[in-house]
């Protein structure tokens, strides 16, 4: 029987266009169990297992530890699993190699010198927060990169919480034109619950996003631990948001007495994304991110009704067309925002 998030990612892939042949050798089942779960409109009646206790799960913290220590040079599970034998484990050698394939840095070849993969138009988007302050008026960033044109989409908000997430993403696929094939994140909680929770690379994610995902048909993917260049696009982006927006607005308000909110950067970022962020020539591809977006958003998926799955309280997304092309070309400012405005212009 399949987990949930098997049938999900079947369902994806088929909406995706992709053969039940080629939906079978993705999701690892046989091309009558893929017919048959099309075919199936519930969900699988399970209960959510307790996770095993392994012999090898006394030994996890220790092998982590010992990894991550002698990084960059590797250490051949041989050698660990004669380790941990000598402080009395008793298992075999297949979970222990199961367990460092998840753990293990890559290390970088020639050298130090970073690889970077290349994803084709319309597959991948990456998605980061960057936390910018805590405490009593929290902001954080909500970054998403898509891999193939490095076109980015930023909004500020107050909080990371899911209602808010999904929101960030649909207002992101508005602002490319269209939905990519899969996203890929880090660990974030709003995501994924638990790795490995059905087996190796069988994850357990959050059934709201999992849901939101079905409904814009694109495939949930997380990095592993440990490999924080998995998605080395969003976070070059983000340091690239960081020093050359975020702190010169921050420290030109400072200068009036005031203190960045939300929606006075969100008013400026939509502006710097179009008029400096997503014009510059990037660093890798060498082209104009805008450029190359407009070649990627014909391979993007078309957008599909609104999704009404959860009704966050907080966020209201734009109903019509007509509001979503407001939403980036001509914002609003409340009263607020016109006195930062008018201190912008000053300085």
């Amino acid at each position: 029987m399949l987990i949930l998030e098997q049938i999900m990612e079947i369902k994806v892939l088929y909406k995706q266009g992709k053969s039940l042949r080629t939906i079978a050798g993705e999701v690892g089942v046989s091309v009558n169990t893929v017919r048959k779960y099309l075919k199936h409109d519930g969900t699988p009646k399970y209960k959510v297992r307790p996770p095993l206790v392994t012999k090898l799960a006394p030994y996890k913290e220790y092998l982590s530890n010992r990894i991550k220590s002698a990084h960059p040079l590797p250490l051949p599970g041989t050698v660990l699993f004669q380790e941990i034998k000598d402080q009395g484990y008793k298992g075999g050698i297949t979970q222990l190699r199961d367990y460092l394939r998840s753990i293990k840095p890559v290390a970088e070849p020639g050298g130090g010198k970073l690889i970077r993969f290349e994803t084709p138009p319309g597959k991948q988007m990456q998605v980061d927060w960057v936390e910018f302050r805590k405490g009593k008026n929290p902001l954080s960033a909500f970054v998403a990169t898509l891999g193939f044109s490095r076109a980015s989409y930023v909004e500020f908000v107050s909080n990371e919480k899911l209602p808010t997430l999904i929101e960030c993403h649909k207002r992101a696929f508005d602002y490319f034109g269209g939905v990519p094939e899969e996203v890929l994140y880090d660990n974030m909680k709003t995501v994924i619950l638990d790795r490995d929770s059905y087996g190796v690379g069988m994850h357990r994610f959050n059934k709201g996003m999992l849901d939101f995902a079905g409904h814009y048909c694109f495939r949930l993917k997380v990095c592993r631990p440990y490999r924080a260049k998995t998605k080395g696009k969003v976070e070059r982006f983000n340091r690239y948001l960081r020093y050359s927006f975020y702190n010169p607005l921050v420290t030109r308000l400072k200068t009036s007495g005031l203190v960045l909110d939300s929606d006075t950067a969100n008013a400026e970022v939509l502006k710097w994304l179009r008029d400096t962020a997503n014009l510059r020539i990037h660093g890798t591809t060498e082209e104009v991110p805008a450029q190359r977006l407009k070649l990627e958003r014909d391979h993007l998926q078309p957008l599909p009704m609104d999704y009404t799955g959860i009704q966050p309280a907080a966020v209201t997304a734009p109903k019509t067309r007509k509001e979503k092309i407001a939403r980036f070309s001509n914002i609003p400012l409340q009263h607020c925002l016109s006195v930062y405005q008018r201190v912008l212009e000053a300085l």
